[in-house]
């Protein structure tokens, strides 16, 4: 009887050691850590993109704590995440968000600091009663989180991008652009090669740029090598002519001392005599001439004075241009030897005819003069040996005088009685005709 109770006790402890070592069991399983302290926040998702309970929490990529319960709300889904260490300080300041990882697309919880706590606040842990979580996230804290990479992000995305693919209008754009870009690039290579030739022209004018600085280098080389030749030929000069140049420069001392000593002696006559009335009325005289020529650049500046000086600017070109056009048509005509010719032959013919014109006129003169003459031999029928004296005018004796032909010719004087009678003027050698 007792070995039974005792067999039956034994039963009894056994099943409840084996109850109490499940239970441990299943709270280790569920993360319970007696010997750690661990404090939770509310992060709230607008969407969690098949998250589950049990999921990864990591911060700057490490894992240090879980999920531990999803409750979805009307605007948002809250998840409630639990920190494995108290000892980790999480500024508020944070971004998290839900993505997913792995081949079977496995949700976690990723949180990336956006600033460093100060050293002040890291004494204090999340789990004390003065926590200040607008530095740090505290025990019970809620957050506001943000879904981030996602496989069904990323297949709508597939297949919006192949659905813009696959339209016409996207698909002619793209072959617009296409044709655009291939214009695009000829232009580009004809601007390339109109590049490569500015290029090669520059590079030719560069070559010739340096050709021409060498050669300037060399001139100013020869230039400086002539300029050190006429300093040291200057220098050699000087070192000759040392003597002769400090006696000129003493005489220009002593010329300058006489002329002081001369400007000396004529100050006070200057000062006492009618130069300073000279140079008065001088000055007055200037003055005057300033004046006036200020008035006349006033009147020559007035713009219808102006005016007329540049229509008289333009009428002295019309008759310079049309001086210049006759000039040159008797040039072409003086330049001709046969109007030259005629022009001799004329003045020659003039000549003749003025000598003509004149012996003519002599004649005429004469003739006045006999017509009385022949009138009284005709009246009183003279004897052929008579002699008849014929007063002339005093204007017909100078001709007469004057002229080549000074010697007489006898004339012949024909009367109505049948004979003719020759008169001579009378011209005594050395009275004079009367």
């Amino acid at each position: 009887m007792r070995s039974r109770t005792i067999r039956e006790g034994s039963v009894g402890l056994l099943i409840l050691v084996g109850l109490g070592l499940f239970g441990l069991l299943a709270l280790w399983i569920r993360g319970l850590n007696p010997g750690s302290r661990s404090y939770q926040a509310i992060v709230e998702f607008p969407n969690v993109v098949g998250m589950q309970a049990g999921a990864p929490v990591r911060y700057r990529g490490v894992v240090v704590g879980k999920i531990l319960s999803i409750q979805p709300g009307p605007n948002a889904v809250a998840v409630t995440i639990e920190i494995t260490s108290a000892n980790l300080l999480i500024p508020s300041d944070v971004l998290i968000e839900a993505n997913q990882s792995g081949l079977i697309g496995e949700t976690s919880v990723d949180m990336t600091p956006l600033e460093e706590p100060s050293a002040a606040v890291i004494a204090t842990t999340p789990l004390d009663a003065d926590c200040d979580n607008t530095v740090i996230i505290c025990n019970g804290d809620r957050l506001q989180g943000n879904v981030g990479v996602s496989f069904e992000a990323l297949i709508r995305s597939t297949v919006e991008l192949t659905n813009l693919i696959t339209d016409p209008v996207f698909f002619g754009e793209i072959r617009t652009l296409t044709r655009n870009t291939s214009e695009a690039a000829a232009g580009v290579a004809g601007l390339t090669r109109q590049v490569s030739g500015l290029t090669r022209s520059v590079e030719q004018d560069l070559n010739r740029l340096t050709t021409s600085a060498a050669t300037s280098a060399n001139s100013v080389g020869q230039a400086a090598n002539q300029i050190g030749l006429t300093a040291a030929q200057v220098s050699v000069l000087l070192t000759d002519n040392r003597s002769i140049l400090v006696s000129t420069l003493g005489n220009l001392n002593q010329a300058s001392s006489q002329l002081q000593l001369t400007v000396s002696r004529l100050a006070p006559a200057i000062e006492e005599g009618e130069l300073l009335q000279n140079l008065e009325v001088l000055s007055a005289n200037a003055a005057e001439a300033s004046a006036n020529l200020r008035d006349l650049t006033g009147a020559v500046g007035d713009a219808d004075n102006i005016l007329l000086l540049q229509q008289t600017l333009d009428s002295a070109r019309a008759t310079f241009q049309n001086t210049q056009k006759i000039t040159a048509d008797l040039d072409e005509l003086t330049g001709d030897p046969e109007f030259r010719q005629n022009i001799r032959d004329l003045v020659d013919g003039l000549s003749g005819l003025v000598s003509s014109t004149q012996q003519l006129q002599q004649q005429t003169a004469v003739a006045q003069v006999l017509e009385p003459a022949a009138i009284a031999v005709e009246s009183e029928d003279l004897a052929p040996t008579d002699r008849l004296a014929v007063t002339m005018p005093e204007s017909v004796r100078l001709t007469l005088l004057n002229s080549q032909q000074a010697r007489m010719r006898p004339y012949t004087v024909t009367n109505s009685a049948t004979h003719s009678t020759e008169v001579t003027p009378e011209v005594p050698a050395s009275a004079p005709v009367e």
